[in-house]
């Protein structure tokens, strides 16, 4: 896999072999530089393939239970369903690495962050601000709780920055929410666009790390 620095990490997002074009030239020399440093595994290939897949499927099950709330769908309850299963499946990509008890923690910690923007979602289009209000201190309670997690098991996460990405995790999301209550359905696209490529960057970095941490899992 040719790979070169971006971000301070070894793969860019659209080096991952997802479909995700390359929108400004790259020299080859680039390329030629870094199949020289390093070479990836097919294991690890695939681990942080899925990962971002996870991370994909977060923030696109999140728009469209968005989508069903705000309008009375009748497949709010089958789309958050499926929107929660997420957070069991993020438990599960850590299982091997952290155990069975890390891997549970982490997947009540990322239910919780679904099920408080489904209530926050809920209280805003009900017009209850204090409820919103106490629904959005609990979010970035949660994310806190969901960084130092992570950076405890993994010191490798860098906890400042992940904790800044997720901050603006949430900020994207409450706005793509405000969007599509209103109605702005093309300001809701484009937030949800900054949403997808802010939330495989935060992918890359986890994938990163918990190669960095167990390169023996990865040969």
């Amino acid at each position: 896999m040719n790979s070169y620095s971006f971000r301070g990490y070894p793969y860019p997002p659209h080096s991952l072999g997802l479909p995700y074009a390359v929108t400004y030239p790259v020299p080859a020399f680039a390329f030629q530089s870094a199949r020289a440093k390093h070479c990836i595994s097919n294991a690890e290939m695939d681990f942080r393939n899925n990962m971002r897949l996870l991370w994909e499927q977060h923030v696109a099950w999140t728009r469209m239970t968005i989508l069903s709330i705000v309008n009375n769908l009748p497949d709010a309850d089958p789309v958050t369903a499926r929107l929660l299963q997420n957070a069991s499946d993020m438990g599960a990509i850590l299982k091997p690495f952290y155990g069975e008890k890390n891997a549970a923690i982490y997947s009540k910690l990322i239910k919780d962050h679904l099920v408080i923007a489904a209530d926050l979602v809920k209280a805003a289009k009900a017009g209850d601000q204090k409820a919103a209000a106490a629904a959005e201190k609990r979010w970035y309670s949660n994310a806190d709780e969901i960084v130092e997690f992570l950076s405890r098991i993994n010191p490798y996460i860098p906890k400042e920055e992940f904790r800044k990405m997720f901050y603006e995790h949430l900020a994207l999301t409450k706005a793509e929410a405000v969007a599509i209550l209103s109605k702005d359905y093309k300001e809701s696209i484009k937030l949800y666009d900054s949403i997808e490529k802010q939330a495989l960057e935060m992918s890359d970095i986890l994938a990163h790390a918990i190669i960095k941490q167990f390169p023996q899992m990865f040969y």
